[in-house]
């Protein structure tokens, strides 16, 4: 994303690609209007350079004498717009055909095509969002369930941005006092003021561990968590997926070894976004297509976050159940003790001896599947409940930033707590302000906008 520059005029169709009522091409920059008026034609001939801002207005776009589609324009003046730079948004029909027609008359008529994330990163340069809203763009694109969106729009308001705000400005009043110090060696810090600026550094300690405490549940609700149903062929764990999913996704019969493949989807439990997988329940493959299925189970076993063990309450258990609950001892395992609506016939001791979490459900009938997932949002959640009013961190870079921050605000309180020079803790913090200021962009480098704006789709 390095062939840019701010006095280029940049377009981009913004909504997905494929058969929709309505599909947009978006234009951002100083020659937006005058492109727009050399393509758009209104039905009283006026021109787009002519409108207000924030009017709507009925047109076609033309190629010469060609009409290529009939459309609605919608116009934004700089500086009150996404960018802070002159937007104009054509709203075509969806077809992919019109909207590469105009994309192209866009183009041929003074503009080039937008990198992926341009407009949202020439709202961060222009000033409009900081780094971290500029980020939070994307969670709120990318959000699977409705907590990870809150997280991901309380974000863009700028909630975090304002608490590292808040710690910067804190910090910044101690180290000014600390280099007032270091300048004039001979105005000693009094006794008191000194204990007033540990206990200040020592608040700002505690929140920052509070707001990494956070981070957990920050990355499990915006990235989710991944589950295994596995058990033996023919315990129910396709009739399971289908339960948690509320309809048919896999195919269930009475015959072992349906299943031959995994099966993946994402639901929302509890706010968490889960992806879900349902396994081969073979465990001695009887050909190659059902060794490779074996080797997929296996493998996804072996990465799950948390894997569903899956017993048929109606038998006792079998060698290949006990040889699945040896294989499990090391992982987070919740046992679903199915078909509870048959005669009980499973040494439930066993089981309750080995795992935490039981519970027993039938999945054809879709009982007490509320229960399993009340187990699965327990063992994420540890029976820890995190306030929903507090700030929380699910971004990689910020949580690393705010780590290393705090690992220097802590040995700034060492330094000042065994009297040493004011110079070891004025550093120390210093450098904790460097790293909130990366976690903002008010300090950056083009490589990290690269890295954080390719991951937005073109168009946003």
């Amino acid at each position: 994303m390095k062939n840019y520059d701010l006095n280029d005029t940049i377009a981009a169709i913004s909504t997905p690609i494929g058969e929709s009522g309505i599909g947009i091409v978006r234009i951002s920059g100083k020659e937006a209007l005058q492109t727009a008026d050399k393509i758009f034609f209104s039905k009283d001939k006026s021109k787009p350079s002519g409108f207000d801002s924030y009017t709507i207005h009925y047109g076609w776009i033309m190629d010469k004498t060609e009409v290529v589609d009939e459309v609605i324009l919608t116009l934004m003046r700089a500086p009150r717009s996404y960018t802070r730079e002159d937007i104009v948004e054509i709203n075509c029909h969806g077809g992919i055909v019109a909207l590469r027609r105009v994309l192209d008359l866009v183009v041929t008529n003074g503009c080039r095509l937008a990198s992926p994330g341009e407009f949202t990163k020439r709202a961060f340069l222009n000033g409009r969002i900081d780094l971290a809203q500029a980020e939070a763009v994307l969670d709120v694109i990318r959000a699977k369930t409705d907590s990870a969106l809150r997280i991901g729009e309380e974000q863009l308001r700028g909630r975090l941005s304002g608490q590292i705000n808040k710690t910067r400005k804190a910090l910044l009043e101690i180290l000014s006092i600390l280099e007032a110090n270091i300048d004039f060696p001979d105005e000693e810090i009094k006794p008191a003021e000194l204990k007033g600026l540990l206990q200040k550094l020592i608040n700002i300690d505690a929140e920052m561990k509070l707001l990494l405490e956070s981070a957990r549940f920050g990355r499990v609700l915006r990235e989710g968590i991944q589950v295994v149903i596995c058990g033996r062929p023919n315990v129910g764990k396709s009739s399971l997926l289908n339960a948690l999913l509320r309809q048919e996704r896999s195919i269930v019969t009475a015959i072992p070894g349906t299943t031959r493949d995994t099966i993946e989807e994402i639901i929302d439990i509890k706010g968490i976004p889960i992806r879900i997988v349902d396994t081969a329940g073979i465990l001695e493959p009887r050909d190659l297509i059902e060794k490779k299925a074996v080797q997929r189970s296996r493998r996804f076993i072996d990465l799950a976050d948390l894997v569903i063990l899956l017993f048929d309450g109606s038998k006792r258990l079998t060698g290949e159940d006990q040889s699945l609950m040896a294989k499990l001892k090391k992982k987070a395992v919740i046992a679903a003790i199915n078909k509870m609506d048959l005669k009980q016939r499973i040494e439930r001791g066993k089981i309750l001896k080995r795992f935490k979490f039981t519970v027993d459900i039938s999945a054809k009938k879709s009982r007490n599947i509320n229960l399993l997932e009340e187990a699965i949002a327990n063992s994420v959640y540890k029976g820890r409940v995190h306030s929903s009013d507090a700030v929380m961190l699910c971004n990689l870079r910020h949580i690393a930033a705010i780590r290393e921050a705090q690992k220097l605000v802590a040995e700034a309180i060492g330094s000042l707590d065994n009297k040493l020079s004011s110079e070891f803790a004025a550093q120390d913090i210093k450098d904790a302000l460097s790293w909130l200021d990366g976690i903002l962009g008010k300090k950056f480098s083009e490589d990290l906008l690269d890295r954080i704006f390719s991951q937005f789709c073109i168009g946003k």
